[in-house]
């Protein structure tokens, strides 16, 4: 199990972001949390197995229709053990 805390960089507010990162990361398996950030980026706390993850970090890179995604700054961590994927606001 990993556990990543990935920063956003783009356009990637406004674009339906925080949702669908919530829906992939679900549909992956992986639990964590995702919020906008002050600056326009999107914050992203996630945790699973790395297959998974490497899934996740390829898909981040790209985001939903309409992103623009500039680049990720990435950080691994400690398991939190998240019960579930939330949106933060």
């Amino acid at each position: 199990m990993l556990h990543k805390e990935i920063v956003v960089k783009g356009m990637v507010q406004g674009v339906y972001f925080r949702a669908t990162t919530r829906s992939v990361a679900v549909g992956m398996g992986l639990t964590g949390a995702v919020k906008n950030l002050p600056d326009g980026h999107v914050w992203i706390v996630a945790e699973g197995p790395k297959d998974a993850m490497d899934e996740f970090i390829s898909w981040c890179r790209i985001g939903p229709s309409g992103a623009k995604v500039t680049g990720l700054d990435i950080i691994d961590g400690p398991l939190q053990h998240f019960k579930d994927f939330s949106i933060l606001h």
